[in-house]
């Protein structure tokens, strides 16, 4: 039979051994707590990297900010920006815009017009159906529901989409990637003069410098002219911006 003594050796023993466990819990808890905040601070840290990558400028100069900034004039009314990013650079104020006869100030120019081309297609496709235009930049074809919304574009939207604006009377002034930054911004005054109904973009399949694009009509200029260049942007988005079209969508200039 166990003595007083022995009985109380069995409780101090077990008195050690239950706070040996709460101070192992302890640390286990406190060691728990130092990983979940260091998981948070990464997480945080990730979010503010990727905010301020999106919020940065790529190689060409244009700025990959929000489509809510003025220079952008992104209407989203007219459509979709489809994560494209928008151009928010303010344009070089052109001079004073002679607007004439179109086949004039293109052939000054040094551009080449094709219009009434053929209606190669208008029916609505899904994401995965891929289409292969004719021309560039393509003037129809079948297209994403999803049209570009009017505005300024930093990168090159899918062509699927901004074919479906073509189709809603815009005007589109594309140029290469290749293009001057000065010589693009003189293209973004133009623009900014009147931005409604038009969409301005990059697109690195052009084999010349500046094209314009309106629904079954297109002019493609291998270089650009300067002021003689402008006039005939000019007076393709006079000619057809807001007419050419299947299904017309109202804008404000």
């Amino acid at each position: 039979m166990a003595s007083r003594k022995d009985d109380k050796e069995r409780l101090r023993q077990e008195r050690l051994a239950a706070e040996a466990q709460e101070k192992r819990e302890a640390r286990r808890r406190t060691i728990l707590g130092y990983a979940a905040a260091g998981i948070l601070t990464a997480i945080v840290m990730a979010g503010i990297i990727v905010a301020i990558t999106k919020g940065g400028s790529n190689s060409s100069g244009s700025t990959q900010g929000s489509c809510s900034e003025p220079n952008a004039h992104f209407d989203s009314t007219t459509g979709f920006q489809n994560g494209v990013p928008c151009d928010t650079r303010q344009g070089t104020p052109p001079p004073a815009v002679k607007v004439a006869d179109l086949p004039t100030a293109a052939k000054d120019a040094g551009c080449t017009l094709a219009l009434n081309l053929p209606d190669y297609g208008h029916k609505h496709i899904d994401a995965s159906t891929k289409v292969t235009y004719k021309g560039e930049p393509p003037t129809s074809g079948n297209h994403s529901p999803n049209q570009m919304a009017d505005g300024a574009y930093s990168q090159e939207p899918d062509p699927r989409n901004f074919v479906h604006s073509l189709e809603h009377g815009r005007v589109e002034f594309e140029y290469s990637p290749n293009l001057s930054e000065s010589d693009q911004l003189a293209i973004k005054g133009l623009f900014d003069q009147t931005p409604g109904g038009v969409l301005m973009f990059p697109n690195s399949q052009l084999t010349g410098a500046v094209a314009a694009a309106a629904w079954r009509n297109r002019m493609n200029c291998p270089k650009y002219e300067g002021s003689k260049t402008l006039n005939a942007l000019a007076d393709f988005r006079e000619k057809f911006r807001g007419i050419a079209g299947r299904e017309t969508v109202p804008f404000t200039p």
